[in-house]
């Protein structure tokens, strides 16, 4: 049996603003240890027997984060499978099954799983998926229940029904509920009957294929055309984008399990979370004894309950209650923890006003490395600018600007009209306006430069990209 782990790792990771952000969300972050959330979800199914490299889909903005995490984490071989446009968790699962069948044969299981989730305790996790690989060899469809620790009213839940005959130790599903009242929230708790939707989700791939089928057959055509169509660029797998838009939008949950008489839950009693929102951080190690969590250079006074996150500066707090207080290098939130979840509206408030901050933070990661603004004004620009090992950016043009490069360190190869040379620690050189130029790092150490832009216009889309060693597309507009 081949067990395929499916990562999707295109959320958007909203209510963990100002942390996370739209080109940068959440299961890219680095929230609870060494490892990104999608890191710690590649090497916790990797550990499962018989798992072989794993199938990430993504969006086209997040491909090169997707790669460079994976490989920073040793996860070799994976396929990254690009998703043309955001179309829910059903046509994922579709086309993931597709994908599977073809490469790993008709009997192969899927374990599909968000990257921004949470499980402290992967002994267990490895017990419910032994479970659930089992009801998936009995042509179930396994959705993985978590045992509830509070009456939560952000979920939605599952209440579980009699146990299976060819698997006792899970059960039929009786019915799903939509997020309930907190009333209701703590009925379920009590029951012990109802436990989390989680969103995780393992299963046979011809079997789910013929499910879809029956309950979906143009959702099913759609991503199946959408697979087969599919082509090739560099280390991912562009899924053919007119047969993706066709399949309808719709969640797993509404488009197949709470049709299919062949719907399993598992119970997963692993210390799940979805880091939903910031109240994550209280179930956290390390609070204190008035309930304070911190994280990063916080001074508390007098403060109870409270919840605060610095990421770049000393943040203090003198008589605080119950607060979420969370500080980046470009903006600072300020929340009651009961009304954490509503961050989401400040983000579609800044995106509707087109502010960067719902988009991207100062530093901007790029397949090459990343760069980050330092100072701004009236026609000038300061960049500081770090390549990674052998990488190189694109050979460009700019219609409105002109740079001048400053290597701090390393070396730095550079491409400036006919020449081409190198400049090393304290050298500079300068990029007059319209010349095509390169910028490249021969060396085996990150090249860490200055630069200094000038001219009518700074924005990123006034780069000509003539060549590019990632495959990015050549035509104007494109980004760095």
């Amino acid at each position: 049996m081949t067990l395929l782990p499916c990562l999707l790792a295109g959320g958007s990771g909203t209510r963990l603003w100002p942390l996370s952000r739209e080109q940068y969300p959440k299961q890219f972050l680095r929230l609870t240890g060494s490892n990104t959330l999608l890191q710690e979800t590649a090497l916790r199914a990797a550990a499962l027997p018989q798992s072989v490299s794993p199938l990430a889909l993504c969006g086209e903005q997040h491909r090169f984060i997707v790669a460079e995490q994976l490989r920073e984490a040793g996860i070799d071989g994976a396929t990254i499978l690009l998703e043309p446009e955001a179309r829910n968790t059903a046509p994922a699962a579709a086309c993931a099954a597709h994908w599977a069948a073809e490469r790993h044969g008709p009997d192969a299981v899927l374990l599909l799983a968000a990257a921004d989730h949470l499980i402290a305790d992967h002994n267990a996790f490895a017990a419910a998926v032994a479970i659930a690989v089992r009801a998936a060899a009995a042509g179930h469809i396994v959705s993985f229940g978590i045992r509830p620790t509070r009456p939560e009213t952000g979920f939605g839940y599952v209440r579980a029904g009699v146990p299976l005959p060819s698997v006792p130790a899970a059960r039929a599903i009786a019915e799903f509920v939509e997020k309930p009242t907190p009333g209701r929230a703590r009925a379920f708790v009590a029951s012990g009957d109802y436990y989390w939707n989680g969103g995780l989700f393992l299963f046979r791939a011809d079997v789910f294929l013929a499910e879809l089928r029956r309950l979906e057959p143009a959702m099913e055509a759609a991503c199946g055309r959408s697979v087969a169509r599919a082509v090739r660029d560099i280390d991912f797998v562009r899924l053919d984008s007119a047969a993706f838009a066709a399949a309808r939008s719709d969640s797993l949950d509404y488009a197949v399990m709470e049709k299919t008489d062949r719907a399993a839950l598992v119970e997963l009693d692993a210390g799940w979370d979805d880091v939903g929102s910031w109240s994550f951080l209280e179930k956290q190690p390390g609070g204190d004894a008035r309930g304070n969590f911190v994280r990063g250079d916080v001074l508390l006074e007098d403060c109870d309950g409270s919840l605060v996150h610095a990421d770049s500066r000393l943040v203090a707090l003198v008589g605080v209650r119950d607060q979420v207080v969370v500080e980046t290098d470009d903006a600072v939130l300020v929340a009651a923890k009961d009304r954490a979840q509503d961050v989401r509206k400040l983000v579609a408030r800044l995106r509707s006003q087109q502010r960067p901050e719902a988009l991207k933070h100062r530093r901007v990661y790029r397949p090459w490395g990343w760069y980050e603004t330092i100072a701004s004004g009236t026609r000038f620009q300061v960049k500081r600018i770090q390549v990674k090992p052998r990488q190189s950016l694109s050979l460009q043009m700019h219609h409105h600007r002109a740079e001048h490069w400053v290597v701090v360190t390393g070396t730095a190869r550079v491409t400036c009209g006919d020449r081409e040379f190198l400049l090393t620690e304290d050298q500079s050189t300068y990029i007059p306006l319209g010349h095509r130029h390169r910028l490249s790092n021969p060396g085996k150490l990150p090249l860490e430069l200055i630069e200094v832009q000038s001219g009518a216009y700074l924005d990123e889309d006034d780069i000509v990209r003539f060549d590019d060693v990632y495959g990015r597309a050549v035509p104007v507009p494109a980004r760095r």
